[in-house]
């Protein structure tokens, strides 16, 4: 045999074993009620592999077949998306590419026939280019700012940026207007410091970097994750002072109740500041808050609740003992890591306010999910609102015990302080997917956000948004406070952005919605022994994603989008709320969320939002206990086999990917979203970041829209940052269209929410904590970068 015959066997074989693989995959897919365009395709693979055995030129017409074929079913199934067409053609146009060469051509019998092939893929490579001019799935607009309402900025961040979200109302936004559309491309990095604080052979199976500086005191406050704290200058990123809490890391590399270890923040008290609004601050209240006048409070993975002097970093020994509060008083045993607080505790009215992570997911006795206040001098409780016990609020007596497994906050509260009332962002009782065995306390304020007063912690109100949560919906975001202007005129409004995509808008002093929301028809097949609500709470004002069919499939290649097809198809999925099962679920959107812990970001004047939605699918199966026992329960948060001790379930829980690991679902997974709250309209919205970081072995940019961990800042100079992205870059946008104007690359993951302040010396600074997320699987570092307007 010559060695053109032998090259033509290899082909044939290789092509003959490609229709094969579409064979049996494409009949497994047709007796699932999928498409049967692969069981065809594998007929005419098959065909092309016999003809390509005897060097005959028919290989190539039916090759050609293929081509337009599969070119116009793709067509009619996706129409002119370019990133959905990609996997159904790419494999066949470079084949057809490859068989045009002259080595094959030059060897086969009716070479004539090969000018099919060649119109075949000028079919193709027509759709692709025309496909590139349409982005059918993007929205495009631009908001109106004509109008700016006034605004009072002692509500707003500023000069200085006090609190988490720039103050106690949560808006991520600052009134500083030094950086704009016209000038943001002379952005530059000004300085650059690393903290030292990397993961080590100890540590629990995920560091997540998630902290937001404060600029107050004339210095930059932050955290990192194991809870070191450092002052820096903040116009040149010196260090002032640094303090290391000494964290206790018992249990953490072996996964017996540790998940994650972050710091999102620390929380900043001025007594003058707050002694000057109280005029009933007795004498002694004064002299003993000069001894400690301005501090930090630092909630730490061994769960203290630590007060520091602000200027030294030297421990407030006159709160709790010697300058920390145990927060494990009252909560019974757990493992260690199985409570702590990831989020900055809450300043207010002379009260730190605080709630607390709990591991989901590892049994049905977990610690309570307990929010308390303290004296903000001396670490006194002053009351404490469990939400499996909301009448009792006095402080629990020495050697009794919160609720066991009662919803708790982890997340950031608000404050309003005119009105007296807290907000709380309300997580559900673990286990997520199994319900059954839930309290009628847990039931009734579980997911949802809760008012209680200050002084008291009394419940004022309460919203549930989701109801019998057994999707992991917890609410993940710092509600928002605006001043709305609506056709009834202005309304003190709460929005709280959702993992399940809706963006509710309530009236913060009555728990009234101002936009509306819907009670939606929810599936109701659940596993038996549990129930599902019959209907959903839906705000009107949402950004929830298109539901996933078979035709919105992808992967690589047409092989894993066949696969993807198949698991599709094999599991549970009707639709949003889809309950968890046996068989699997398909859980979109899944239990990261439209939106997560980084939320929105809000502009008071000119009545915006500017937003990060997330869209991916996750895979939600329960698992008997008995077979769960023969399982391996190493877990991280959210992802493998949670093992929900002492229910009748565990649940195995993974992103909904491919074999080669890319997303079943078809892009975009990321976008970027402008929301017009005068008319509750979304304007713009459009893919965010790009893929470069996230192909393996060259990096290939390709702007597929990808999902964001962190949350976005805006200013009213008309700009937004936004820096969480899977590929490792901060970005400037225009908040009227979402254009972005600006970007630079970070050395590791950026998954923190940016911040803003103005430097003594005049200058606007824009601070990013780029330390990498181990949930998202990013690039660890310890870097803090600032950047600015180049020096006038």
């Amino acid at each position: 045999m010559d060695k053109n015959n032998k090259l033509f066997r290899v082909t044939a074989i290789i092509m003959g074993l490609i229709g094969l693989f579409f064979l049996v995959g494409g009949f497994w897919l047709v007796t699932l009620n999928g498409s049967w365009y692969y069981l065809i395709l594998s007929w005419f693979l098959l065909l092309t592999a016999l003809f390509l055995w005897n060097q005959d030129g028919f290989a190539y017409l039916i090759f050609a077949c293929i081509l337009v074929a599969s070119g116009l079913w793709s067509l009619w199934e996706v129409g002119l998306r370019w990133w959905l067409l990609v996997p159904r053609l790419w494999v066949w146009f470079v084949i057809g590419l490859i068989l045009l060469l002259p080595y094959w051509r030059k060897a086969i019998s009716k070479p004539i026939t090969a000018y099919f092939l060649m119109f075949s893929l000028l079919f193709v490579a027509i759709i692709g280019f025309t496909s590139l001019f349409f982005s059918p799935d993007s929205k495009q607009g631009k908001i109106a700012n004509t109008v700016k309402l006034d605004i009072d900025l002692d509500d707003v961040a500023g000069a200085d940026w006090t609190a988490y979200g720039g103050s106690n109302a949560g808006l991520h936004y600052s009134s500083l207007t030094q950086i704009t559309p016209d000038n943001i491309n002379q952005l530059q990095e000004v300085w650059r410091v690393r903290t030292g604080d990397m993961p080590t052979s100890g540590d629990p199976v995920e560091l997540t970097n998630e902290n937001t500086p404060l600029k107050v005191n004339n210095r930059l406050y932050t955290c990192t994750a194991h809870g070191w704290v450092l002052a820096l200058k903040p116009e040149t990123g010196e260090t002032l002072w640094k303090f290391e809490p000494q964290i206790s890391l018992e249990g953490a590399a072996d996964f017996r109740g540790w998940a994650h270890m972050t710091c999102r923040g620390v929380s900043y008290y001025d007594a003058d500041h707050y002694l000057a609004r109280d005029a009933k601050a007795s004498a002694a209240q004064r002299v003993k808050a000069s001894e400690c006048p301005r501090r930090l409070y630092l909630p730490t993975a061994d769960a203290r609740l630590i007060a520091l002097n602000a200027d030294t970093g030297q421990l407030c020994e006159d709160f709790g003992e010697h300058g920390a509060v145990d927060l494990k008083r009252g909560l019974g045993e757990f493992a260690p890591g199985g409570y702590y607080s990831t989020s900055p505790a809450l300043i207010t009215q002379n009260l730190v306010i605080v709630g607390g992570h709990v591991t989901d997911d590892a049994s049905t006795n977990e610690p309570s999910g307990v929010v308390r206040a303290f004296d903000i001098q001396n670490g006194r409780l002053i009351w404490n609102w469990d939400s499996g016990n909301p009448e009792q609020t006095t402080p629990l007596p020495e050697g009794k015990t919160y609720t066991r497994n009662s919803p708790n906050v982890w997340s950031i509260m608000s404050a309003d302080e005119d009105l007296g009332l807290i907000y709380l962002p309300l997580g559900n009782q673990t286990p997520d997917q199994y319900g059954a065995d839930r309290t009628l306390a847990s039931e009734k304020y579980s997911a949802g956000i809760v008012a209680l007063a200050i002084d008291s912690g009394k419940v004022r109100w309460h919203y549930q948004l989701t109801h019998h949560d057994l999707w992991d919906m917890d609410v993940p975001s710092q509600p928002i406070l605006v001043d709305l202007n609506t056709a009834s005129g202005m309304q003190p409004a709460v929005i709280q952005p959702t993992k399940q995509g809706s963006l509710y808008v309530l009236n913060r002093e009555t728990g009234q919605p101002i936009i509306a929301i819907d009670e939606v028809a929810a599936p109701q097949d659940v596993i038996k022994g549990d129930w599902v609500s019959k209907t959903q709470p839906r705000s009107q004002l949402n950004l929830l994603p298109q539901p996933l069919t078979e035709q919105s499939m992808w992967g690589a290649t047409p092989f894993d989008q066949l696969v993807c097809r198949i698991n599709f198809k094999s599991l549970r999925y009707e639709g949003q709320y889809t309950a968890p099962s046996l068989q699997g679920s398909l859980i979109y959107p899944g239990n990261v969320g439209v939106m997560n812990w980084g939320g929105v970001a809000v502009d008071p004047q000119k009545q915006l939002i500017f937003a990060s939605p997330n869209y991916m699918a996750f895979v939600s199966k329960l698992v008997p206990q008995e077979e769960a026992a023969k399982m391996s329960t190493h877990a991280s948060e959210g992802q493998g086999l949670q093992p929900n001790k002492g229910a009748s379930y565990a649940v195995e829980l993974h992103p909904f990917l491919s074999f080669v690991g890319f997303p079943c679902q078809a892009p975009s997974w990321g976008d970027i979203a402008g929301i017009d709250l005068r008319d509750a309209n979304v304007v713009w919205q459009h893919p965010n970041g790009t893929s470069y970081d996230s192909t393996p072995i060259v990096h290939l940019p390709f702007p597929v829209g990808v999902p964001a961990m962190g949350g976005p800042m805006i200013t009213a100079g008309g700009v937004a940052f936004l820096s969480g992205t899977l590929d490792q870059y901060i970005r400037g946008y225009d908040v009227t269209t979402g254009q972005e104007i600006w970007k630079t690359r970070l050395p590791a993951g950026g998954q923190a929410t940016p911040m803003t302040f103005a430097g003594d010396d005049g200058r606007q600074y824009v601070v990013l904590v780029v330390g990498g997320h181990g949930s998202f699987g990013t690039k660890m570092g310890d870097y803090i970068i600032g950047y600015a307007l180049p020096d006038q």
